[in-house]
């Protein structure tokens, strides 16, 4: 899959079938849009083509939202690199380009610069300043340059919409099963080690402090969480506490994952976790050696269900 910073950079003698929209969390709702992009562009020998934004429109459109999503640009890539489309073009969103009219959008960027012979759009679709134009715009315009336009149904645009709330809402609740379920995979966060309290060494539980950089990345409720963490291409098990640490003190929310049978220094490096369930809520224990008895019986809880996902 080639990969496009902006609309701009791509070029193409063969013509396209072009789809386009945020794709946020590439979930199961999006596998029949990616499918049928995919099909469509081998029946009419054609290149498929992804056109997406970021930052997201609502970031640019609608500053006030504290938006979150479910993957950042770079999971995002692996994501649609996975179902065969040859082209993901990945363009600022700002004012200006949001101000184009919907026949400049058109002829300038779908015509002129990725070279379209059909387009894959929702029913409900609206493009162009402020959003004016329609599915039935869209099909006049492809009419007058000669491009064909290729309708996903209602049913297939609720269940898109279905899934992206229902994920978010799980995340945001601890349930990990109906999130990883319509993601079609397990959710996962990534980021650096960086240096921590080192509380938990004193307590035999040492911890990788987990610094996620992208702001706008969703991170589930706060508790504690059986997991996989990815170092160096590896894979190992564990579990991950997100909260504010009460036992110790009351701080900012801080991502600490214990991986199981596992004892190198990893500071700096950049790891991976993925969600596998919610264990329990985070609480505040009376002593330290309260806490570490809990987290004996939270490890035991994780070997025991290791059977499910070996």
């Amino acid at each position: 899959m080639n990969i496009f910073n902006s609309i701009s950079s791509f070029t193409s003698t063969t013509k396209t079938i072009v789809t386009i929209g945020t794709f946020d969390g590439v979930h199961i709702g999006h596998k029949k849009v990616l499918n049928k992009l995919h099909n469509l562009a081998l029946e009419k020998q054609a290149e498929s083509v992804l056109l997406t934004f970021f930052p997201h429109p609502r970031m640019v459109l609608q500053q006030d939202l504290d938006i979150k999503l479910l993957n950042t640009i770079e999971e995002k890539k692996k994501r649609i690199a996975s179902y065969n489309i040859d082209h993901l073009i990945i363009h600022p969103f700002d004012l200006e380009f949001s101000r184009l009219t919907a026949e400049e959008f058109v002829k300038n960027v779908l015509v002129d610069q990725l070279n379209i012979c059909a387009i894959i759009i929702g029913y409900d679709h609206r493009f162009g300043r402020n959003r004016t134009a329609t599915i039935e715009d869209l099909i006049n315009f492809g009419t007058k340059y000669n491009f064909d336009v290729e309708q996903i149904t209602a049913k297939e645009i609720d269940e898109i919409a279905i899934s992206s709330t229902k994920i978010r809402n799980a995340l945001l609740e601890g349930d990990i099963a109906t999130a990883n379920t319509f993601l079609g995979y397990n959710y996962t966060i990534h980021g650096e080690v960086v240096e921590g309290k080192k509380l938990g060494r004193t307590i035999h539980f040492p911890t990788a402090n987990l610094q996620v950089d992208e702001s706008y990345k969703l991170v589930p409720k706060n508790g504690v969480y059986m997991v996989t963490v990815e170092v160096n291409n590896r894979m190992f098990y564990g579990m991950m506490n997100i909260g504010t640490n009460p036992t110790v003190s009351d701080s900012e929310q801080s991502i600490e994952v214990h991986l199981f049978d596992f004892n190198e220094s990893i500071y700096h490096q950049n790891i991976t976790v993925g969600f596998l369930e919610h264990i329990r809520e985070e609480k505040k224990y009376d002593s330290l050696s309260d806490l570490k008895d809990q987290l004996e019986k939270d490890k035991l809880y994780c070997l025991s269900r290791l059977k499910n996902y070996s």
